[in-house]
């Protein structure tokens, strides 16, 4: 029997998704931006599924920008926002997703901006006085904090955030990659500026995500080409992806507690059965607490052995998928933030069952 243990790197497809993906594949192949009645079409169908999200997210349909993913929106809310709002200085923490804090790196490497690090304890969480003192010190700034790590499965304040974004006159970008779909998440009642979702972390199809930029911001494109996407986003429209990304976010969201009471019992009963059989094994950052965590991660380190360097391995090999990290790192020789085993042993090996 598979037993698939890495959904934070990516969810099956929802049945329901694949079915109304496969009717538009067949009946629906106008180009959006044709003006007859096959590209109306295809429009009227895109159109629709950005009102569902916005709806979803209590928001404005005009704020809603579809992507590629959630790679290629947070590289949107960050380049475009850093070149066209006048932010200088971008704060951030060193555990945050690699499309976040690589494109950071980089553009303070380019000098386009000073980049600060937040401190994080050893359980990986943040000093929220740390972040008012940085952002009294340090105008024209931009936070970028995700609503939940994706290894350590920590959750951060982000209204609090907001909040304190908004008496020091600062920009706020929260990738939600992980949460969108899985927590409650009301746009209306909270001033973050930027927020970013990828369909297949949710139950939809990979390739395609979207950006939420507030309507007060205004901001350039990111890809140029054609004017779609209201000439925020050049490029012929992901129909097929697009449409599966709202119905695949209306089912989550429809079907968030009860998902959330069912996977919250097999995280406690493997939490429990790992306690019971593994001397020694222990959890990374706060993961293992149910009521302070994203309960679809689990991040545990167990005892090095001589068995446990091919831990994965052994695992696959048994029909059990998990990862050791992200997985946008695996394959690669990139250690996942080490940071965020900063309360572990160097020495033990981390395993993201998921």
């Amino acid at each position: 029997m598979q037993i698939y243990l890495d959904n934070a790197a990516t969810t099956p497809m929802a049945p329901e998704v694949i079915e109304v993906m496969t009717e538009i594949m067949k009946d629906d192949y106008g180009n959006p931006s044709s003006i007859h009645s096959h590209g109306r079409q295809a429009k009227t169908l895109v159109e629709k599924a950005r009102k569902t999200v916005a709806q979803l997210l209590g928001v404005s349909p005009a704020e809603i920008f579809f992507t590629s993913g959630g790679t290629e929106a947070d590289n949107m809310a960050l380049r475009c926002s850093i070149a066209d709002l006048g932010i200088k200085h971008v704060i951030t923490t060193p555990i945050e997703h690699h499309a976040v804090l690589h494109t950071l790196e980089e553009l303070h490497k380019k000098g386009d901006i000073k980049l600060i690090l937040l401190s994080i304890d050893d359980k990986g969480d943040i000093d929220l006085q740390e972040l008012r003192d940085l952002l009294a010190a340090h105008p024209e700034t931009m936070v970028s904090i995700m609503h939940a790590n994706n290894e350590i499965g920590n959750i951060y304040d982000i209204q609090q955030i907001a909040a304190i974004c908004d008496e020091h006159k600062a920009f706020f970008h929260s990738d939600t990659v992980q949460t969108i779909g899985h927590l409650p998440l009301d746009l209306s009642n909270t001033s973050i500026d930027f927020i970013t979702a990828s369909a297949h972390k949710f139950h939809g199809p990979k390739g395609v995500g979207f950006l939420y930029i507030n309507g007060k911001n205004k901001i350039n494109p990111l890809i140029y080409g054609g004017a779609q996407e209201r000439n925020m986003r050049g490029g012929t429209e992901n129909i097929y992806g697009i449409v599966g990304l709202a119905k695949a976010l209306e089912l989550s969201i429809q079907n968030m507690q009860e998902h959330r009471d069912h996977v919250v019992k097999l995280k406690s009963h493997m939490i429990n059965s790992l306690k019971e059989h593994i001397p020694g094994v222990s959890f990374n950052g706060r993961s293992a607490e149910i009521k302070n965590s994203l309960y679809t991660v689990l991040n545990v380190s167990f005892p090095c052995t001589e068995m446990m360097d091919m831990l994965l391995f052994n695992l696959d090999i048994k029909g059990e998928s998990a990862s050791g990290g992200s997985a946008c790192s695996s394959g690669s020789n990139v250690v996942p933030h080490e940071p965020i085993a900063s309360n572990a042993d160097s020495e033990r090996i981390p395993i993201r069952p998921s």
